[in-house]
């Protein structure tokens, strides 16, 4: 059902549109390495298979989940064998990686110099955003074009389409009395959308007949459903059932919705960006180690990958699982940021502010500021809130072992301020 040319390409009319750049630089097979950022679904790998096929090269397709650095080599080692033969067609082989932002560090290191040289023309396709997944210096020798979402016109089209051209559902008689459902459960994925017009036509006998509306969509979606689906309701509910496993302090709930993560599929390093928020958003300064230990799972996933990463996770998973737990810094910022929406932007006082220049000197810029280390505990009591807040808590500590010797120093010191 993938179209093979350009006109025949849906959506992404301001990449391979009548006048659009890329469709120039492909139509004139002077096109750059290149990296396809975009939801799933949206026509990235369509796209790169049609730029193999308009410009006649050598194409190598490699799949970051099922891929490493010896896969890389063996296409970086045929496509210099390439560069020496030969050829009436010109421009390097290209290498299409699907999912290229799974791809570690180390073995993006190893596309680094054949990009460079040109031994390969490398497209990437990811949907997250290259800036924080691929490394600066190859992203800096890629174009990065943007894959937008396929509206409603797009989908429709994309089904008339398959129907009418695919060797298959042309020689069905096919009428679609209703597409919501369709639409609905595709979630602008068109390969999930080819997927449910597939079933459904393959739900009716050879002979006869296809008449798809909403209710035999909903049911074939739902006796076919995948039990974890990354980019569906799945992956939010079962995300969110490891999250609270870890914000309740258990390690075996945590471990299984992990474990059913990583068996689906999911993004490890998006697993690892999730509990970095919940080190400091449910453990904070009970103990601030949690974010130490969660933010190095992050840093070491990242380098490492897939499959041996499921172990970092499941020791930091198993560490914030057991960790005491406060809530506290995140209320504390919330409390502050509801009281900037609540007062506007009040005048920083003047003992605080910095005096660079005369001028800043004389108009009282720093005037009657006390430097707390010149006094004893390192503490001079001076006011750091604006007059109009004076006396607003902000943080409360929480009730742990460590946040309890947090409140007794701050008791100490602001007592009669902020009534610890």
């Amino acid at each position: 059902m993938r179209p093979l040319d350009l006109d025949h390409y849906i959506g992404q009319e301001h990449l391979a549109g009548p006048g659009a750049a890329l469709r120039k630089s492909v139509l004139s097979n002077g096109f750059p390495s290149m990296i396809f950022w975009g939801p799933p679904g949206v026509g990235k790998t369509t796209l790169a298979g049609i730029i193999a096929r308009q410009s006649g090269r050598p194409f190598y397709n490699l799949s970051a989940i099922h891929s490493g650095v010896k896969e890389v080599r063996e296409v970086i080692e045929r496509a210099r064998k390439y560069e020496g033969e030969l050829k009436e067609t010109p421009g390097s082989p290209i290498l299409f990686i699907d999912e290229i932002h799974r791809f570690s560090k180390s073995q993006q290191d190893s596309l680094l110099g054949a990009v460079e040289k040109g031994t390969i023309t490398l497209i990437g396709a990811t949907t997250e955003n290259p800036s924080f997944e691929v490394i600066s210096p190859l992203l800096s020798r890629c174009q990065v074009y943007v894959l937008k979402e396929l509206s409603r016109e797009d989908l429709l089209q994309i089904v008339s389409q398959a129907i009418s051209t695919d060797e298959y559902l042309s020689q069905r008689e096919i009428q679609l009395d209703e597409t919501e459902a369709l639409l609905r459960l595709s979630g602008g994925d068109a390969r999930r959308l080819l997927n449910l017009l597939e079933m459904a036509v393959l739900s009716f006998p050879e002979t006869a007949p296809v008449i798809i509306n909403n209710q035999l969509v909903t049911e074939m979606a739902q006796e076919k459903a995948s039990l974890y689906d990354k980019n569906g309701e799945q992956h939010y509910d079962i995300i969110s059932a490891f999250i609270k496993s870890l914000r309740g302090s258990d390690p075996n709930g945590a471990l299984y919705w992990l474990a059913r993560m990583i068996r689906g599929g999911e993004d490890p390093l998006f697993i690892a960006r999730r509990m970095v928020i919940l080190a400091s958003e449910d453990i904070g300064n009970a103990n601030p180690t949690a974010l130490v230990i969660a933010n190095s799972c992050f840093d070491a996933c990242a380098s490492i990958g897939m499959p041996e990463g499921r172990i970092i996770l499941a020791q930091a998973a198993v560490y914030l699982a057991s960790s005491p737990k406060s809530n506290a810094s995140y209320m504390g910022i919330e409390n502050a940021m509801a009281l900037v929406e609540k007062t506007g932007d009040l005048a920083v006082p003047l003992s605080l502010r910095n005096a660079p220049t005369r001028l800043m000197n004389e108009l009282g810029y720093g005037k009657d500021y006390r430097y707390d280390h010149s006094y004893r505990d390192a503490f001079a009591g001076q006011e750091f809130l604006p007059a109009e807040i004076s006396g607003s808590r902000l943080y409360d500590p929480g009730d742990n072992v460590r946040e309890k010797e947090i409140r007794d120093f701050l008791k100490r010191l602001w007592k009669e301020k902020y009534h610890y």
